[in-house]
C-alpha cells in the first residue's frame, strides 16, 4: 500500500491534476504500457468480422491511446468516407476463444479454430463475431481486452477520475503537439459536459497561461485541471470539522468518522491518514490534508452501499423458500419475444449477473435434437445442447449457490429422452439427480447444502395416470397458463406430434423443484415444500390484492414463480417489488430489457455478495405471519424511519448517446423510495442548466419508510427537456438495509447496469427511527 501511496504522490503531487499530456499517459494509469498485447492492440490488426458464412468483411481493429476504447474500422471502395465505429472495453462482457458462438460454429471445418473469438457485449448490443490471421493475434487481442478490462475494474475512483480527464485531454489535443491553445480548451469543456461562460474560461486560461505564449504546456494543463476538478462542497466538509481550516488531526477526522457512523476509534483515523494522504510532512505529524481528504471521501470506502453486505453476510442454512431468488424469462432471448434472435449469450450474461434461475423453452427440432426458442413465434432457434454446454461453463462463475432451470417443455418423449441424456452427460456432478442424504425428501433444502449443484424444474412422475392427463405434462405451466401467458394453445395437429407421456429419463432429474398447477392456498398448503407453481403477473398481483396473508404464507414454506404477462411482446417487464412485497421468491424478468424493473432487480440483489440470494425478513418466513402486503398500518414489519437525503452535488456526468457533440445536459436527480405501496414515493431536485460536469442542487427530501427491510431507494439522474421527455443519464439502486448514513458518493449505473465511473452524485444521509409519521 505505501508503495502504490509514493507512486500516486509522484503522479500528482498536490491532488487532482494530471502530471503531464501525453498520449501514453492514460496507459500508464492502468500500469499496461509495457504489456506485449496492449502494445499490439495499439497497433491495430486487421481482421474479418463475421456475421454468417456469406457475410464477411474485413476490419480494422485498433486500441486508441486512452486504452479503453477500440475502433473498429471499414474501407469503403465507395467515395464515401471511411466508417468507423467503436466500443469500449468497459462494455465487454467476456472474449470467448474459438467457434464458440452460433455464428462461428457454422464455420467449424472451413477455418482454424484458433483464429476465431467473440466479443460479447453487456446488454443488448450484438457480440462481434471475429476472425483473425494468425492463432497469435486473437490471443493477443484476447488476453488484452481481458487484462484492459481488469485493470478499469480494480482501478480506484481517483484513478478512474484520473484517467478519464487523460484520455478526454488526448481526444481534445487535436494536433497531438501537446499542449492546449483556447480553442482545444473549449473542445475539452464540451467533451467533459460543462458549459463555463466564455468570459470565466477565458480568463481561467489566461491565469493558467503563464507563459502567456497562448497555450497550455504540461504544468500549465495540470493547475487548469486541477481548478476543474476542485470540489468546493468536500472543502466546505473538511473545513468543518478541521479545528485549524488547513488540516485535520486524528481528533479532528475521529469526530467526523462518529458523525457518518463508522468506526471512531483514533486507530481507524490513523490508518486512513496512512493509506489516503499523500503529503509527507502531513503523514509524518499524522494528519489529513484537503487532497488526503478528497481520496478518502472518492474511495469505495465512502460508497452510499455498506461494504460489509459486499459479501456472503447472510445465514445461507434456511429453506430455499426463505429467499429471494434472482430469476430470469425467456432467458434465451436477446431482444423481443416475437422476432427477436435465439441465443446462447443472454445465459451468459445472466449468470455473470448472479442470476440462480434461467428460463429453457425447449421443442423438437432436426435430426431428434431439441432446440430452444419462443415457441409460435418468429424468434431464431438455438441447440438445447448448446444452451446446457453454456450453462455448465458459466453455472458458479458469480455465485457457488444452486442454478435452477426452470424446463418449459414441449417435447415428444423421445426428445425429452435426449434431454435427459445431455443434461447427465454435460453437467456431470454438477446436476442433482437424487435427494440429499440426511434430508427429507419432502422438505426444501438451504443454499448452503446445495452448493454447486444445479436444480431441474419441472413435472415430475409420480403415479402412471398423471403421465397422459396432459398433452404437455411436463410443461412449466399448463395449457390454461400458457394461454395467460400469451401463447397460443396447442392444436390438434400439435399434439399428436406434442409430448403423449412424460419420459422417465427427465421425471427422475426434477428433485425439489416440481412444478404443479396451483389450485387454491389450502389446498397447497396440503402439498410437500418441493412442490411449486408458476403464476402469470396478473394472477400474482389478484392473489396479492384479494388474500395478500395467505400468499405470504404460501411463500413462507413453498416457492411461487411469477413470469411477465404474454401481452409484453416486447419483452417489456412487470414490477418486482409488488411480488417480493408477497414473499414470491422467483420473480422472473427479461433481463434482455433494461430499464426501471431491472434497476430494482439489480438493486435488490446487490447485497449478500451478489450471490443471487437473499435472505426474506423474519415475518415473512413465518407460517402463520399476518403481514398484509397491501396494507402495513401496523403488524410486525412496521417500524417506521426517517430517511433524510440531501441530494447536495453530482460530478462526471455523460451526455446520452445520441446527443450532438455541441449539447450540455440540465441534470436533475429523482430519489426514489420502492417498497410496500404505502412507502412508494420519489421526489425530485430542480435542474442545473448546462452542467454536467459539477452540478449543484443543495436540495433536502424527506421519506418516512414504514417496512424499510423489504425497501429499496433508486437514485436516478436525467437531463431535463422543456420540449420532449427527460432523457436517462443514470442511476443507482440498493436496499434500504444497506444504506450508509453520512457524506457518501452515488457511484451510477448505466441504463444495462454496467459502471458509469467516474460518474457520480454526492449526498448526504440521515436515518432516524420514529414512532409515527405521517405519511409523506
Amino acid at each position: 500500500m505505501l508503495g502504490n501511496r509514493k507512486k500516486a504522490a509522484s503522479a500528482e503531487k498536490n491532488g487532482a491534476g494530471t502530471s503531464k499530456l501525453k498520449a501514453i499517459d492514460p496507459l500508464r494509469n492502468l500500469g499496461v504500457q509495457d504489456d506485449e498485447d496492449v502494445k499490439r492492440m495499439l497497433q491495430g490488426s486487421s481482421m474479418v468480422k463475421v456475421r454468417s458464412p456469406r457475410w464477411q468483411k474485413r476490419r480494422t481493429l485498433k486500441l486508441l491511446e486512452d486504452g479503453v476504447t477500440v475502433w473498429c474500422q471499414s474501407h469503403k471502395t465507395s467515395s464515401r468516407a471511411k466508417e468507423q465505429q467503436s466500443f469500449s472495453i468497459m462494455d465487454v462482457e467476456c472474449i470467448r476463444e474459438g467457434c464458440q458462438s452460433e455464428t462461428l460454429r457454422q464455420l467449424v471445418g472451413s477455418v482454424p479454430e484458433g483464429r476465431c473469438l467473440t466479443v460479447v457485449f453487456k446488454g443488448p448490443r450484438k457480440s462481434l463475431d471475429l476472425l483473425c490471421q494468425s492463432q497469435e493475434e486473437a490471443q493477443h487481442w484476447a488476453r488484452g481486452i481481458r487484462t484492459l478490462k481488469e485493470r478499469v475494474e480494480n482501478m480506484t475512483q481517483k484513478e478512474k477520475l484520473d484517467h478519464w480527464i487523460h484520455a478526454y485531454l488526448s481526444r481534445a489535443d487535436q494536433n497531438h503537439d501537446d499542449k492546449m491553445s483556447y480553442e482545444e480548451v473549449q473542445t475539452l469543456l464540451q467533451m467533459i459536459n460543462v458549459d463555463l461562460s466564455d468570459q470565466y474560461a477565458h480568463s481561467l486560461f489566461q491565469k493558467c497561461d503563464r507563459s502567456a505564449d497562448g497555450r497550455l504546456d504540461h504544468g500549465e494543463i495540470e493547475v487548469f485541471c486541477r481548478e476543474l476538478l476542485r470540489r468546493p462542497e468536500l472543502d466546505a466538509v473538511f473545513i468543518r470539522y478541521s479545528a485549524n481550516g488547513c488540516v485535520l488531526s486524528t481528533v479532528d477526522l475521529r469526530d467526523f468518522l462518529k458523525d457518518q457512523g463508522e468506526d471512531a476509534s483514533l486507530i481507524h483515523a490513523q490508518s486512513l491518514i496512512l493509506t489516503y494522504e499523500l503529503n509527507e510532512w502531513a503523514l509524518r505529524n499524522q494528519f489529513m490534508t484537503p487532497n488526503g481528504f478528497t481520496m478518502y471521501m472518492l474511495s469505495k470506502e465512502n460508497c452510499v452501499f455498506n461494504p460489509e453486505h459486499t459479501r456472503v453476510y447472510q445465514d445461507m442454512n434456511h429453506p430455499l423458500a426463505h429467499y429471494f431468488i434472482s430469476s430470469s424469462h425467456n432467458t434465451y432471448l436477446t431482444k423481443d419475444q416475437v422476432t427477436g434472435d435465439s441465443s446462447t449469450e443472454p445465459y451468459i450474461r445472466a449468470l455473470n449477473r448472479g442470476c440462480r434461475c434461467v428460463e429453457l423453452d425447449c421443442w423438437d427440432g432436426d435430426k431428434g435434437e431439441p432446440v430452444i426458442y419462443h415457441g409460435h413465434t418468429l424468434t431464431s432457434k438455438v441447440p438445447f445442447v448448446e444452451v446446457i454446454e453454456i450453462i455448465s461453463e458459466y453455472a458458479f462463475k458469480a455465485s457457488p449457490y444452486p442454478l435452477i432451470l426452470s424446463l418449459e417443455n414441449h417435447c415428444s418423449v423421445e426428445q425429452q429422452t435426449v434431454m435427459a441424456q445431455h443434461l447427465r452427460s454435460i453437467l456431470g456432478d454438477k446436476l442433482l439427480t437424487k435427494p440429499l442424504h440426511g434430508v427429507d425428501s419432502h422438505s426444501l433444502p438451504s443454499p448452503e447444502e446445495l452448493k454447486w449443484k444445479i436444480l431441474v424444474k419441472g413435472k415430475k412422475e409420480h403415479v402412471v395416470e398423471e403421465c397422459s392427463s396432459s398433452a404437455s405434462d411436463f410443461s412449466s405451466s399448463d395449457e390454461e397458463a400458457s394461454r395467460t401467458e400469451g401463447k397460443p394453445p396447442s392444436t390438434k395437429e400439435d399434439k399428436k406430434s406434442s409430448v403423449s407421456t412424460l419420459s422417465p429419463e427427465l421425471s427422475e432429474l426434477v428433485v425439489y423443484t416440481r412444478s404443479v398447477p396451483f389450485k387454491s392456498f389450502e389446498q397447497a398448503a396440503k402439498n410437500p415444500a418441493t412442490e411449486m407453481s408458476s403464476f402469470s403477473e396478473s394472477e400474482a398481483l389478484r392473489h396479492i390484492k384479494d388474500s395478500g396473508i395467505y400468499f405470504v404464507r404460501h411463500n413462507s414454506h413453498q416457492l411461487s414463480r411469477i413470469y411477465p404477462s404474454g401481452q409484453r411482446l416486447q419483452s417489456s417487464n412487470y414490477n418486482p417489488q409488488e411480488m417480493w412485497n408477497a414473499g414470491c421468491q422467483i420473480a422472473a424478468l427479461n433481463f434482455q430489457t433494461p430499464g426501471e424493473q431491472m434497476d430494482l432487480n439489480q438493486g435488490r440483489f446487490l447485497q449478500n455478495g451478489q450471490c443471487g440470494y437473499i435472505l426474506k425478513p423474519p415475518f415473512m418466513c413465518q407460517h402463520n405471519t399476518t403481514f398484509n402486503p397491501e396494507n402495513v398500518g401496523g403488524g410486525p414489519a412496521h417500524r417506521p424511519i426517517l430517511l433524510t437525503v440531501k441530494v447536495i452535488s453530482a460530478q462526471q456526468l455523460p451526455k446520452p448517446e445520441w446527443d450532438k457533440p455541441s449539447s450540455i445536459v440540465d441534470p436533475q436527480v429523482w430519489v426514489e423510495i420502492h417498497g410496500v405501496p404505502i412507502d412508494n414515493n420519489k421526489k425530485k431536485t430542480h435542474h442545473v442548466d448546462n452542467n454536467g460536469f459539477n452540478p449543484r442542487w443543495d436540495c433536502t427530501f424527506n421519506f418516512t419508510v414504514h417496512v424499510p427491510d423489504v425497501a429499496l431507494v433508486r437514485f436516478m439522474v436525467e437531463d431535463h427537456d422543456y420540449t420532449s421527455s427527460n432523457d436517462f443519464l443514470g442511476q443507482y439502486t440498493l436496499p434500504f438495509t444497506s444504506l450508509r448514513t453520512g457524506y457518501r458518493h452515488v457511484r451510477l449505473l448505466k441504463l444495462d447496469g454496467s459502471s458509469l465511473s467516474p460518474a457520480s452524485i454526492f449526498v448526504h444521509i440521515t436515518v432516524t427511527p420514529c414512532q409515527s409519521s405521517p405519511y409523506k
